[in-house]
């Protein structure tokens, strides 16, 4: 599922190229995504300008004129599909919903699984969301910081990995990101939540912070079919330190026999990825 990295990668792409126009032309190609685009969904958009986009979580929102907000999701195999002005576009399977803005931009929305979806909300009801309601503090904001993460994680006896992927501790966390800031951090994502508190929680923060101010500089990671707007791939993928690097050696250890290198394990269904022997 393209994490919090990958979503502002997309969300920064559409804002520079679609804030200001208006919108044109909506095509629904397919209504039933994971959940059902709402009645009169194209009718909403017409002729509506593009105000500007900001990011909650791993949902993008568009507001556009009249009070309203475009949420997005990707889901797990969404993607925005991007096109300028008398740029040909090539037909491609599974893009449910077209939008084209008078001057010729043209953003499609693809979802081969269709894990995503798009709803419109009122702008000053967003918080009350119900997908958004719940969410966390945004990691990246100066409000997220070690004594708002060791109050969320207060008598929690999960594991801190269990406890980063809940959206409700923090928003926009995935496996990816979880993984490599832990690492960087030198903390176990096997110890229990309720014990990161102090410098083990100044740690985790400024490593989440990093972690993801290095993913959004590289334009995220491309995983599968994941790319950014404009169809680049994101390149943070080459900068993973112990994500899908099972069995390799750990760039902190001095190798066999003190480190057997990275090890995989099973957590909530998700393989965690980290080194035994520095993360406590």
């Amino acid at each position: 599922m393209p994490e919090l990295p990958e979503v502002e990668t997309v969300m920064r792409g559409l804002a520079a190229r679609l804030e200001g126009e208006r919108i044109a032309r909506v095509a629904v190609n397919r209504a039933d995504l994971r959940w059902t685009l709402p009645p009169g969904f194209g009718q909403a958009l017409v002729g509506r300008r593009v105000l500007g986009f900001a990011r909650r979580g791993k949902y993008i929102l568009m507001r556009i004129e009249g009070g309203r907000t475009l949420l997005w999701h990707l889901g797990m195999s969404g993607r925005v599909r991007l096109a300028a002005p008398g740029e040909r576009v090539e037909p491609v399977a599974h893009e449910h919903v077209v939008i084209e803005t008078g001057s010729g931009w043209r953003v499609g929305f693809v979802d081969p699984r269709r894990f995503g979806g798009l709803d419109l909300l009122d702008t000053d009801r967003e918080a009350a969301h119900p997908r958004l309601a719940r969410l966390g503090p945004e990691p990246l904001d100066c409000a997220f910081t070690p004594a708002v993460l060791s109050a969320a994680l207060k008598g929690r006896r999960t594991s801190i990995k269990a406890a980063l992927m809940d959206q409700a501790t923090v928003a926009g966390l995935g496996n990816i990101y979880v993984c490599e800031a832990l690492f960087r951090a030198g903390i176990s994502p096997r110890r229990s939540a309720h014990t990161v508190t102090g410098a083990r929680a100044e740690r985790l923060v400024a490593a989440i912070k990093a972690t993801l101010a290095e993913a959004i500089a590289a334009g995220g990671s491309s995983l599968r079919d994941w790319r950014q707007a404009n169809g680049e791939l994101g390149y943070f993928q080459h900068a993973w330190k112990v994500y899908g690097r099972a069995g390799e050696p750990c760039e902190r250890c001095p190798g066999p026999s003190k480190c057997r290198g990275i090890k995989v394990e099973v957590q909530g269904a998700r393989s965690t990825f980290y080194c035994p022997r520095t993360q406590r």
